[in-house]
């Protein structure tokens, strides 16, 4: 089925999804009487002065099933991945906010050899698909934490997967990606460069799924593309999620016990301690995705060549196990 892009639409969706947004930030305090709120200046991630309520996930999924349930309504076709995962994983973080403690998904290649002949195997793909939503997950609740971090990571990836299938003539997916887009700019509005909202837990881990679900599905309609270049395109979520893991651990810490020792928290207290700016927090955002966006433009390029993107990657893991180094010196002067 062809479908053509509605000006319109996306003008309308815009409004209702600034709006929604506007309404729930400024009656943000008043939503379960403030148990949502984020009142621990304490805990090693925070870097916030004032109580700032954690529902911007729950802005985002509102507005996610009303895009769902439109969708369904004008083309007749129910995203049932999207819903399931989404909607699951955000009631985790959601449990989780609040302090109390079936989908056809397919991944076939990888680009390595070996693993391609265990996907074969229906239990090791179920496995590795958890395994990929595991980490880019957890990689975006790590990140979450500092002003647009995370929202804007999520624009410039989706962006990306946007694009590719817009040249491809991908429209459906193209539509979903671009709705998606709106909402989180809608969030975003409130959350950079002075948050009113945060994502909290609900909404890291919301966002986190729907950039796996978006990268299996560009890679599913787009085979021809490297899937080392979808590697580097997640390679910040993903490698801070296995950096950190074999840092605890060759630290002898719990690699589950949070701590103030991420890139972007190193980056934070530079920009602090060297006086550069009075505004680190949204700052060390602008900088990371920043960075991040100049290494993904040329990779844009390449993005059929398996050769060029799969030494792209392990480039990008080495920028960032360097930097982080330098930052960790500074930070023990």
């Amino acid at each position: 089925m062809q479908l053509e892009f509605n000006l319109t639409y996306f003008i309308i969706f815009s409004l209702i999804s600034f709006f929604i947004t506007f309404f729930i930030a400024k009656y943000a305090n008043f939503f379960f009487s403030g148990h949502l709120l984020d009142k621990d200046f304490l805990k090693p991630q925070a870097f916030h002065e004032e109580p700032t309520a954690r529902i911007g996930g729950l802005t985002i999924l509102f507005l996610f099933l009303l895009f769902i349930a439109f969708y369904f309504f004008v083309f007749g076709i129910f995203l049932k991945d999207y819903f399931t995962v989404t909607l699951l994983l955000f009631f985790l973080g959601f449990l989780d906010d609040l302090k109390i403690k079936i989908f056809s998904i397919q991944v076939s290649r990888s680009g390595l050899e070996f693993l391609d002949l265990w996907l074969k195997n229906n239990i090791f793909q179920i496995c590795f698909v958890l395994l990929c939503f595991l980490f880019i997950i957890n990689g975006a609740n790590l990140v979450d934490g500092f002003n647009g971090l995370l929202a804007i990571h999520y624009l410039i990836i989706n962006s990306i997967f946007l694009l590719i299938n817009l040249i491809n003539q991908n429209e459906n997916i193209s539509i979903i990606l671009l709705s998606q887009i709106i909402i989180v700019l809608s969030f975003l509005l409130f959350n950079f460069p002075k948050a009113k909202i945060f994502l909290g837990d609900s909404g890291s881990y919301l966002l986190g799924s729907l950039i796996v679900l978006n990268t299996i599905k560009t890679y599913e309609l787009n085979p021809d593309l490297s899937p080392f270049f979808f590697a580097s395109v997640l390679f910040y979520l993903f490698y801070e999620v296995f950096f950190s893991f074999i840092r605890k651990v060759f630290l002898k810490i719990s690699p589950l016990k949070p701590d103030g020792r991420h890139l972007h928290m190193l980056l934070y207290k530079w920009l602090l301690s060297s006086k550069r700016t009075k505004k680190p927090n949204y700052l060390t955002s602008i900088i990371i995705n920043m960075t991040y966006l100049s290494f993904q433009i040329p990779l844009f390029y390449f993005q059929n060549n398996g050769l060029v993107s799969r030494y792209w990657f392990f480039l990008l893991i080495g920028l960032y196990t360097v930097v982080y180094f330098r930052l960790y010196s500074f930070s023990k002067k």
